[in-house]
């Protein structure tokens, strides 16, 4: 399973407020302790207005990397933001992200396309976030088709179908699968990723709601997740379905997170 560690993200009042007043070690101890947990990729967001935004990336970014080797997701609605962070990167990492919605994916495509770097596609258009399965195919191939006209490899896109509040739709976890499912039979070597917050908005309990959404989706073919690693109870319950779903083989990696003390 994919990490995408979102503990470094300007929206989380914390790190805003670190942000603000410029507290390095803030930033430092959210990647210390994400990278610790495994993650795969540390989701590295702003929120500040785009005036900033490329000089505050540049603050995280050098500071998760003085602390962590552990790739750096660059994450920003902006698209010239994407790739102002991608400089400061010392390696490549992941792009957070790109859509149908206007020009984005016609932004950082070319960018990206003779790099290393991977990048997550919201199932999104111009028209908002489609109500059918049918429509979010439909998108799905038009992101398909720019990711071919650049030459990027399927293997290097982390694709989100969009979760959808299961308070307010009955079936977001139906139409979740059904895109994983017909996703992962076009393309079986594409990654699918979410984030888990939605699914559970405005009902008590979340964490319930988020760990049963992440294991049912991981069946449907979830292999990639913006979450929080030093979690351990949602971290067992991905090592324990990885397991369960023959990703782990004699599951030695749910063994490992155990012994590590990432889970237990």
């Amino acid at each position: 399973m994919i990490i995408i560690g979102e503990k470094i993200n300007g929206s989380i009042p914390a790190v805003g407020e670190a942000i603000k007043n410029r507290d390095g070690e803030e930033i430092r101890h959210r990647a210390r302790i994400q990278s610790e947990a495994n993650a795969t990729f540390i989701d590295c967001c702003a929120s500040v207005a785009e005036e900033k935004e490329g000089e505050t990336l540049k603050w995280m970014i050098d500071l998760i990397q003085e602390t962590t080797d552990v790739p750096v997701c660059v994450d920003s609605p902006s698209p010239r933001a994407c790739i102002e962070g991608m400089k400061y990167c010392k390696k490549p990492g992941l792009i957070n992200s790109v859509s149908m919605e206007g020009d984005k994916i016609d932004m950082i495509f070319p960018v990206i396309a003779n790099t290393e770097w991977e990048c997550v596609a919201l199932l999104c258009d111009d028209r908002g976030i489609p109500d059918t399965t049918l429509r979010r195919m439909e998108v799905f191939h038009n992101i398909m088709d720019r990711a071919e006209a650049y030459n990027i490899a399927p293997s290097r896109l982390h694709i989100d179908p969009l979760v959808v509040t299961l308070s307010t739709s009955e079936d977001a976890l139906t139409m979740f699968a059904q895109c994983c499912r017909q996703i992962k039979a076009e393309y079986p070597e594409i990654h699918i990723t979410s984030g888990l917050s939605n699914i559970s908005f405005g009902l008590p309990g979340r964490k319930y709601v988020n760990q049963s959404f992440m294991v049912l989706a991981m069946e449907a073919g979830m292999d990639s997740a913006i979450v929080d690693p030093t979690n351990r109870d949602m971290m067992a319950m991905i090592y324990a379905a990885d397991a369960l779903l023959e990703n782990d083989e004699y599951c030695l990696e749910y063994i490992d997170a155990f012994r590590e003390g990432v889970i237990g």
